[in-house]
């Protein structure tokens, strides 16, 4: 079994560290590690640190620092635009999502999104995807934490800023499954960022579609099959982390 990742922010810079708080917590009391056990230390923006368990308190960890090195952020860059998901498929798109590989997301407020986020409730819930890509991140032993798109003031994001990052982009592709062609014959650019789009529940509107389009986003289609909305983007990134050669 592969070491253990926590998260720590700076990363230590000593040789002896001790590990406390809510990781330690973690790693001492849920995960149980022991004397001579191998971790390992993120800070989310790419440092890595390998370590040994040299004591165990309560709640606590002493760990010796073995090796230490830095991973470039990927290029390009996958970002996805989700429209809202009712309920836990939220949650779930997001782990899944951060889990293969996705650098960004983006919570939109989409025509067709039975949910809305507004005032506390929107803080509330965009809190929870960062929660949910941290533990997803150290689960996939991810070095890089991916971001959460949108504000404390403003959670989710509307279609005018959706067209704005569609443009920026290297290339974006929204999901829309009466496209004809295919996210895995179409042109990748070799940097930059590639920006996925993935309606809610319901869909995207026609006249989002028509936004987008103009914006320069590529309708295409995974396959015959219709993806739930919390499943549809892991799916895409796969597709890409694949023709990308992360995978």
């Amino acid at each position: 079994m592969s070491a253990p990742l926590f998260l720590v922010e700076p990363l230590p810079p000593g040789d002896v560290v001790t590990l406390d708080g809510p990781e330690g917590h973690h790693a001492a009391t849920v995960q149980r590690l022991r004397t001579g056990e191998k971790l390992l230390l993120a800070d989310g923006r790419g440092g890595l640190a390998s370590a040994v368990v040299v004591s165990v308190g309560r709640g606590t960890l002493t760990c010796s620092i073995t090796d230490r090195r830095y991973v470039a952020a990927p290029d390009p860059r996958l970002v996805v635009v989700q429209g809202l998901p009712k309920g836990d498929r939220a949650e779930l798109a997001v782990q899944a999502m951060t889990e293969v590989g996705v650098d960004e997301i983006v919570p939109w407020a989409a025509a067709r999104s039975v949910v809305q986020w507004r005032a506390d409730r929107g803080a509330r819930a965009r809190d929870r995807w960062i929660a949910t890509a941290r533990e997803a991140a150290k689960q996939a032993r991810r070095s890089w934490l991916p971001a959460i798109g949108g504000t404390t003031t403003a959670p989710a994001v509307p279609l005018a800023d959706v067209a704005a990052r569609t443009g920026a982009a290297a290339a974006a592709f929204v999901l829309h499954e009466e496209a004809e062609e295919r996210l895995s014959a179409v042109d990748l650019p070799s940097g930059g960022e590639i920006v996925l789009v993935v309606g809610p529940e319901g869909g995207i509107a026609p006249e989002e579609l028509a936004v987008l389009r103009e914006a320069g986003g590529v309708p295409v289609r995974l396959g015959a099959e219709v993806l739930r909305t919390s499943t549809a983007g892991t799916a895409a990134l796969a597709v890409l982390s694949t023709r990308l050669g992360r995978w």
